[in-house]
């Protein structure tokens, strides 16, 4: 951990120079330079009169957090819940763009890592580590645009970081005011990079398999709402997004398909054979006049091959219903309703429920469980400086607990 925070700064202090030194060459011979910072989108270079950029940016959330369940026990946070340090660059000639982003508050932090080639003005074809579009709507959020401090019950139950290593193709394409944005991805099947404790520590099973369809029948969401649940910028007419995003992931062995080797499967002759998970997503998004509404929903489903066994010797076969304790798998909605005022002051509230496929496995990763929860939030400028405040209920069968939270964001 330490030894990446030290090469990230590294790199930054390295290319900063170089990248102020091209700069001043470039205004020496062509008289053009321009150097501008925004909240948001960080420090930028333009160069060759803005055919090259170059920018350093990121976003911090300190924190006041309190969890409380019924037992009475008292947890309390106080920390930066989010630390993100990024650089991204682009060249408008060549067609090409990177992004390399790091939360420095995981013991992995590298979260985003990628180049983007734009084939055509409707076709994108990214390469390497990103959000993937085959969560729900909210799960392909970036984390500076949640309206609550953590994301819904539904996105934690079945997914985790929502990064994924692979080759994206991304198009959009516009009939009258109608958009269609569809895109297909074929990656790892293993989550984020694993950065094994050894050379021999690799990925595991077949690809993930992913595509999403979205459709604005109204036309798009204004700039930057698009990026976001909330209505900050007050749509005039109402614009509603609809998409379905399906996934097959050959051979998992994480609970979201996000890791490997938290779990092996054998098959009778001793060889690895895991199962599959498959996700299916529908999401609805409508914004008019301040006023927000998304739904979503989600069914998980798992694929054992017969003769599936939980031990190399063969002797612990695995039994109908037991996949559900290796792989989260069942069903799940997610609302959310919000208003923004004039004063840029926001309302949120959000109900969640989840429940497993196999609700008579009490070992089952996926249990019956709901979460309902409220926030405030304090717009300062648009959603780049903003403060916010939420509480949260999250009951099962046996338990409750409260989860209140107290947070500033910055995005510099």
């Amino acid at each position: 951990m330490k030894n990446t925070i030290k090469s990230t700064f590294v790199l930054a202090l390295l290319v900063l120079p170089f990248a102020y030194s091209l700069n001043a060459q470039t205004a020496e011979n062509t008289g053009q330079i321009k150097e501008e910072y925004h909240l948001s989108k960080g420090l930028k270079f333009n160069l060759n009169n803005g055919a090259y950029q170059f920018g350093i940016g990121g976003l911090i959330q300190p924190s006041i957090q309190l969890n409380r369940d019924t037992a009475g026990a008292n947890k309390f946070g106080l920390n930066s819940y989010r630390t993100f340090f990024n650089l991204s660059g682009k060249a408008l000639k060549e067609k090409v763009s990177f992004f390399v982003q790091t939360d420095f508050n995981l013991t992995s932090p590298l979260m985003d890592a990628w180049v983007a080639y734009q084939a055509a003005p409707f076709l994108k074809i990214t390469l390497g580590q990103q959000l993937t579009f085959a969560n729900n709507r909210e799960m392909a959020l970036m984390e500076g645009n949640l309206q609550f401090l953590n994301r819904s019950l539904l996105s934690r139950q079945y997914a985790n970081t929502g990064r994924e290593f692979g080759l994206y193709v991304n198009a959009n394409f516009k009939i009258k005011n109608m958009v269609f944005e569809p895109g297909i991805a074929i990656t790892s099947g293993d989550g984020r990079n694993s950065f094994g404790a050894s050379p021999t520590d690799f990925d595991l099973g077949g690809f993930k398999y992913a595509g999403r369809l979205d459709w604005y029948p109204f036309g798009k969401f204004s700039d930057p709402n698009n990026l976001l649940v909330a209505d900050i910028t007050a749509e005039e007419k109402f614009k509603l997004v609809l998409g379905a995003a399906a996934s097959v992931n050959r051979g998992a062995s994480d609970m979201h398909g996000e890791g490997h080797g938290n779990f092996l499967m054998y098959n009778p002759q001793g060889k690895l054979q895991l199962p599959d998970y498959r996700k299916l997503y529908f999401d609805a998004l409508a914004k008019y006049k301040g006023f927000s509404l998304l739904g979503e929903y989600v069914v998980a489903t798992g694929k054992v091959s017969q003769g599936t066994f939980r031990d190399v010797t063969g002797l612990n076969r695995l039994n109908p219903g037991e996949i559900s304790e290796f792989l989260a798998l069942g069903s799940g909605i997610n609302t959310q309703l919000g208003y923004v005022f004039k004063k840029s002051i926001g309302v949120d509230m959000r109900y969640a429920f989840v429940s497993g496929e196999f609700a008579n496995n009490a070992k089952s990763l996926v249990e019956e469980k709901s979460e309902l929860a409220v926030g405030l939030t304090k717009y300062i400028d648009k959603n780049n400086l903003k403060i916010n405040t939420s509480i949260a209920q999250i009951n099962t069968s046996t338990n409750s607990t409260l989860f209140a939270s107290f947070w500033v964001q910055l995005m510099f």
